[in-house]
C-alpha cells in the first residue's frame, strides 16, 4: 500500500522524455485522442515515442492521419493503428491502401461533428443531435429525430483512454497555452481523455502565465514533456513567383 504524500506536496507532472511520459500509460488495444489539424499542432515527439513503444491494435481519434512517414502516418506504416475515427484522410497514401485492402477500419465524421463528439466526451454529455449528415451514409444505423420540422442525427460522445496533445507553453501545474492555429482539436482531445499527456515547447513556473491567457486548465493535464524544437513540417507549400 502506497503511503499518502505529506500535506503540501504533489507529484511533478514533468517527465524527462516522451518515452518516459508514455511509460505505464499506453497499452495494446487502447483508444487514443490525438490533437492536430493536418500537421499543425501535432504532438510529434509523443507520436514517435508511441511508435517506438510497440503498442498495437490502437483506435486513433484524430482529425486526420498525418502524412506518409510523419505524424500518425508513422503508426500506420508500422500497423499499430487498427481503427481511425477521423474527418479528413486525403494526404495519406498508406491510409488509402490499408483502408481499400480492408486492413484498416474507418469511422468517418464530418469535421464539426468530430469536434463536438470530443467536446461532449470531455463534458460528460453522452450524445447530441445534429443536422449534419442526415440523409447521407453518415447517418446509417443511427437514431434520427425531428425537431421543429427539421431532421437530426444522434451522435454519441467520444472518450479516450489516453490523450496526446501539443501546446506552445505550459506551467508546471499543466496549465496550457496554444499558439494560433495549433489550438485546433487539442483542447477537445485533452478533455476527452482519461489521461492526458501534453507535449510543449516552453515550460514556465507556476504563476508565470496570466490566468486570463490559459487556454486549457492544468486539471485536465496529467503529464508534460518538453520538446523545445519540434520539426513543424508543412504538408504543402505554395509560393508565388517573384
Amino acid at each position: 500500500m502506497t503511503a499518502p504524500m505529506p500535506a503540501g506536496t504533489a507529484k511533478s507532472k514533468l517527465y524527462p522524455s516522451a518515452e518516459d511520459a508514455l511509460r505505464g500509460v499506453v497499452a495494446d488495444g487502447q483508444t487514443l485522442a490525438v490533437g492536430g489539424f493536418g500537421l499543425c499542432g501535432i504532438p510529434e515527439a509523443l507520436i514517435a515515442a508511441l511508435r517506438d513503444s510497440g503498442v498495437k491494435d490502437l483506435t486513433a481519434i484524430s482529425n486526420n492521419a498525418g502524412v506518409d512517414g510523419f505524424g500518425l502516418g508513422l503508426l500506420l506504416s508500422t500497423r499499430q493503428i487498427r481503427k481511425m475515427i477521423s474527418s479528413y484522410v486525403g494526404e495519406n497514401k498508406e491510409f488509402e491502401r490499408q483502408y481499400l485492402a480492408g486492413e484498416l477500419e474507418l469511422e468517418f465524421n464530418p469535421q464539426g461533428t468530430l469536434a463536438e463528439r470530443l467536446r461532449a466526451g470531455g463534458a460528460g454529455i453522452p450524445a447530441f443531435f445534429t443536422r449534419t449528415g442526415y440523409g447521407t451514409i453518415v447517418a446509417e444505423g443511427k437514431e434520427t429525430r425531428e425537431f421543429d420540422g427539421q431532421m437530426y442525427v444522434m451522435e454519441t460522445a467520444l472518450r479516450a483512454d489516453v490523450s496526446l496533445v501539443k501546446a506552445w507553453k505550459a506551467d508546471k501545474a499543466g496549465n496550457l497555452v496554444f499558439r494560433k492555429t495549433a489550438r485546433n482539436f487539442n483542447p477537445a482531445c485533452a478533455m476527452a481523455g482519461k489521461v492526458c499527456i501534453a507535449e510543449v515547447e516552453e515550460i514556465v513556473d507556476i504563476g508565470a502565465i496570466d490566468p486570463d491567457h490559459v487556454h486549457l486548465p492544468g486539471i485536465y493535464v496529467d503529464r508534460i514533456v518538453h520538446n523545445p524544437a519540434p520539426e513543424k513540417r508543412i504538408e504543402q507549400r505554395t509560393v508565388r513567383a517573384a
